[in-house]
């Protein structure tokens, strides 16, 4: 049985200690700016989308050259400060969360094709010690935990 394999690579270790390295800086350089929210702060925390990013910043544009309009109860400076802070970061996240998606789609594809060249060994293995090999049963009783087919819950009615 033949298996397609859309992926075949090995990432030298100096790449990898590369990148893990150069995302550290990132991460380093950008620490002192950033916040890390409470799984109950990013759900009660009012969000800004695609559409309301460019409310926003028109809204910033117009508070800097109509500031008459402006509510006195307003913090102008940090509302300006706010604004560039998003334009400054959303090109980060945009390219980290490409970066992140690429790198999980990639593992998605190298598990798969593990996983299923596992099977295969694994199916060869069970079937040469129900034949009796010695050298194959010490294999598949150690195997045989990892590929135990889980057992479906029956929910109750």
């Amino acid at each position: 049985m033949s298996t397609q394999n859309q992926l075949s690579i090995s990432i030298p270790e100096q790449t990898i200690a590369a990148v893990l390295e150069n995302l550290q800086n990132c991460k380093n350089l950008l620490e002192p700016y950033l916040l890390a929210l409470t799984p109950e702060e990013r759900q009660s925390i009012l969000k800004m989308g695609d559409k309301t990013v460019a409310t926003v910043l028109k809204t910033k544009d117009y508070v800097v050259s109509n500031p008459q309009f402006v509510p006195s109860y307003m913090n102008v400076a940090e509302f300006v400060a706010d604004a560039s802070v998003v334009m400054q970061l959303t090109p980060i996240t945009n390219l980290a969360n490409q970066l992140s998606c690429n790198v999980e789609d990639t593992i998605m594809v190298a598990g798969s094709e593990a996983f299923q060249e596992a099977l295969l060994y694994y199916g060869q293995v069970k079937e040469a010690a129900s034949k009796g090999i010695p050298s194959a049963e010490p294999i598949y009783d150690d195997l045989k935990q990892r590929f135990a087919k889980k057992s479906k819950k029956v929910k109750p009615i």
